[in-house]
């Protein structure tokens, strides 16, 4: 293996919100970063770039623009325009400018349940309803219940936002649910906001990842797509993201609710991302066999803990954990005492739930399962 691993890089000391958040004697396994250190060929590039030593307001990268139209045609056979890519600070800020930018003050927004919590504020921070479709388990898969939320509508919703591979499930979307999602919004005559930001962490060999632009030409000209090399090169801080809106009309609207409020991206932000998604394919590579392998223990582990369930994620360096037969109030602080930070359930959706992050070393995950463990025993 050329990249390792194992290697435990002492976080606490330094600007990290992760490692920060909680005291010296909790173990942060909550917001979605990683503890590995980024790959060589971005950290090369920012050496290179900072070895200029001019950082001026940067230009709309060509490098970078070609290296997303490369990658769109050769893992997914979708063949983008350049100026279908609008560059962001963040996917967060794509969410919130989907809702401002596609719904009115008494318009409905449609977001599935659990859900990574920008999805929820995104549509209370522009003050618009929401409309939650349910997650149901289908064969140890979340999957949604769009028949669940048929009902629901009313005729004011105007933006579905999807988030594949689902977070906080971890489900990777077949053509087929991909299609369902697809008709629904025809239905219904909505905007698709995806969120695919998780794309490239799929834990399932041989899983594809299908972004649901690609269903057809109607799914393409309703959809805005999310996407960012951050979560998987382990490089969230720098911000660098994009949207992919092929109809004009929408790039257009989606551009002026965000002119003067959200800012250019970083230079240094997108030098990284070029090279994330140039160069880093071999260490990706050997990151997801080593993901898998947390995953799996992981998931082993919780469900021989009495009161605990897991379904194994198909995709990203998360676990959604089934609390609801623990006999506590609060699982997330009932965790927190015994030394263990996760992101609480009722954040996506599900109080009875918490999220916990895998993205770090197998010393670190086997010190968490330690503690859980005593945690649970000591209930009884």
């Amino acid at each position: 293996m050329a990249f390792n691993f194992d290697d435990g890089i002492d976080r606490r000391h330094s600007d990290s919100s992760k490692w920060n958040k909680f005291g010296n004697d909790v173990l942060p396994m909550w917001v979605a970063d990683m503890d590995f250190r980024s790959p060589p060929c971005i950290l090369d590039a920012l050496h290179q770039r900072v070895e200029h030593g001019v950082f001026g307001y940067g230009a709309r990268p060509q490098e970078l623009v070609d290296v997303v139209v490369e990658r769109m045609a050769s893992r997914y056979q979708w063949q983008i325009k350049p100026e279908w890519i609008v560059f962001l600070p963040g996917v967060v800020a794509g969410l919130n400018l989907s809702v401002r930018a596609f719904t009115a003050a008494d318009e409905t927004t449609i977001a599935p349940s659990p859900i990574y919590p920008p999805f929820r504020k995104s549509s209370a921070f522009a003050q618009r309803p929401q409309l939650n479709a349910p997650l149901r388990l289908e064969k140890s898969r979340w999957v949604m219940d769009l028949d669940a939320l048929e009902s629901q509508c009313t005729g004011k919703e105007k933006l579905l936002m999807l988030c594949n591979p689902q977070n906080p499930g971890g489900t990777i979307y077949s053509r087929e649910e991909l299609e369902q999602q697809l008709a629904f919004a025809q239905r219904h005559d909505l905007i698709v906001c995806s969120d695919e930001i998780h794309c490239d962490l799929l834990l399932e060999p041989g899983a594809k990842h299908i972004p649901f632009a690609t269903l057809s030409a109607n799914a393409e000209q309703r959809s805005v797509t999310l996407l960012s090399p951050s979560k998987t090169f382990n490089i969230a801080g720098l911000g660098a993201s994009l949207a992919i809106i092929p109809d004009p009309e929408l790039r257009k609207r989606f551009n002026t609710v965000r002119d003067g409020i959200v800012p250019s991206v970083d230079v240094l932000a997108l030098t990284a991302a070029t090279a994330a998604w140039r160069d880093g394919e071999q260490w990706l590579q050997e990151l997801l066999p080593y993901l898998r392998r947390n995953r799996d223990r992981l998931v082993s582990a919780v469900n021989e803990m009495p009161g605990l369930t897991m379904v194994s994620p198909q995709a990203t360096y998360l676990g959604w954990v089934d609390a609801t037969a623990l006999p506590v109030e609060n699982p997330t602080l009932f965790f927190q005492k015994a030394g263990l930070g996760f992101s609480p359930g009722a954040d996506f959706g599900e109080k009875k739930f918490v999220r916990i992050n895998f993205g770090c070393t197998s010393a670190t995950l086997e010190e968490a399962i330690k503690r859980m463990n005593s945690a649970v025993k000591s209930i009884g």
